[in-house]
């Protein structure tokens, strides 16, 4: 299984594990997602996805009710940092010009 989020919690292994980390790029992300992910994003992070979706045309879903990920032995979760994007407390949606200095970064952790 392979999950995409925006970071990783202790919560998510399921016992001892090993874990396996490798930068991605756009490309591989796209190639992935295409796939198939299980998005364990909710719906705090849709601005952040939209924002992804306008600059690279990466589509990940936001489930009504993200899953409780456990990852076992080669599961692995995709995982996006985001810097740059300014907190929403006034609107809903980033505009162009704050998408476009945003930098983006993509990793996948997998279990071993």
């Amino acid at each position: 299984m392979i999950y995409f989020g925006f970071a990783l919690a202790d919560s998510m292994f399921a016992g001892d594990c090993i874990i396996i980390r490798q930068q991605l790029t756009v490309d591989d992300v796209k190639r992935l997602v295409k796939l198939g992910v299980e998005s364990c994003c909710n719906s705090s992070h849709k601005a952040t996805i939209e924002a992804m979706k306008s600059r690279y045309g990466i589509d990940v879903p936001i489930p009504e009710k993200p899953p409780r990920v456990e990852l076992k032995r080669r599961d692995s979760v995709i995982v996006m940092g985001v810097r740059g994007l300014p907190r929403l407390t006034d609107r809903h949606e980033y505009t162009v010009e704050e998408i476009a200095q945003t930098i983006f970064t993509f990793a996948m952790y997998f279990i071993n």
